[in-house]
């Protein structure tokens, strides 16, 4: 007699979970394409600074409701994209507003 194991936890649709991560990494990914457009065209990072770490925030705390692992439907995978990704853009955003600052700054002679 053999007997299956059915792994019940599995959940495919969209949860409450996954419907956050993708906010963060929505956020994240706007910060992102933002402040690779304040670096080549010289505007200001502030906006991809502030998407940046909303999305991030968002990422951390689906990372810390989660109660289960990847595949439990609790969004954990896309939390942790949703982080990196939030983070990326804070940085990106910050260099836009450090090369704007330095170019605005009056030089000594």
């Amino acid at each position: 007699m053999s007997t299956s194991v059915i792994a019940a936890d599995v959940v495919y649709g969209l949860t409450a979970g996954r419907a956050w991560s993708l906010v963060g990494a929505a956020l994240g990914l706007f910060g992102v394409v933002y402040g690779l457009l304040a670096l080549t065209r010289r505007r200001s990072g502030v906006v991809a600074v502030a998407s940046g770490v909303a999305g991030a925030a968002v990422g951390v705390l689906v990372v810390l409701m989660a109660k289960g692992g990847p595949g439990t439907g609790y969004g954990i995978v896309g939390g942790y994209v949703s982080l990196v990704v939030g983070v990326a853009a804070a940085v990106l955003g910050g260099l836009a507003m450090r090369r704007g600052a330095r170019v605005a700054a009056p030089r000594a002679e």
